[in-house]
């Protein structure tokens, strides 16, 4: 039979081994849970990250959007054949005629203008309603000079000067 002594340090040492393998065990996971908890702030960064690349990609689209939107506002140099086109018809439409005297542009680089000169020629009624949606149509201009006389007793003309804001050919071919 063994001796109590010996029974004694028998168990004293699977206890130290025990409290020895829990500290290096507790160590290890000490050691992996600091590395999850960085890992999990890099996740959180990046996913921060994307979230703001997400929100600034869809923040491009939408100002591309309205930046297309905004050119249509404006006259191309490659569209003013089509422009003054829309003019005459605007003219027809209200029962007066638009003939363009002469185009001339105006200023440089971002503050182009395009200067139409016109006359419009019909019925006082048709010559006024043709200068109003000339004025009020879905372009940049603006009226600069204007000037209404009467040529025959039911014949009248408008001699108008349109400022119209233009783009370059290069900037119109940006268009999305």
């Amino acid at each position: 039979m063994r001796s109590p002594l010996t029974h004694l340090v028998f168990a004293l040492s699977i206890c130290i081994a025990t409290i020895v393998g829990y500290g290096f065990w507790y160590a290890a996971l000490k050691d992996k849970s600091t590395k999850v908890a960085e890992l999990e702030s890099q996740i959180v960064v990046k996913t921060e990250i994307t979230g703001r690349i997400a929100f600034a990609r869809a923040s491009l689209a939408e100002i591309t959007r309205d930046e297309a939107s905004m050119r249509s506002y404006f006259v191309p140099e490659t569209g003013v054949v089509a422009f003054i086109t829309d003019l005459e018809s605007r003219g027809k439409a209200q029962g007066a005629n638009v003939s363009v005297r002469s185009v001339r542009t105006s200023g440089t680089g971002a503050g182009q203008a395009l200067v139409f000169a016109l006359i419009v020629e019909g019925t006082f009624g048709a010559v006024m309603r043709t200068v109003g949606t000339i004025e009020y149509a879905p372009y940049a201009l603006s009226v600069s000079a204007l000037s209404i006389g009467q040529d025959d007793t039911d014949s009248w003309h408008a001699d108008l000067e349109l400022l119209v804001d233009s783009v370059s050919a290069s900037a119109a071919i940006q268009m999305p």
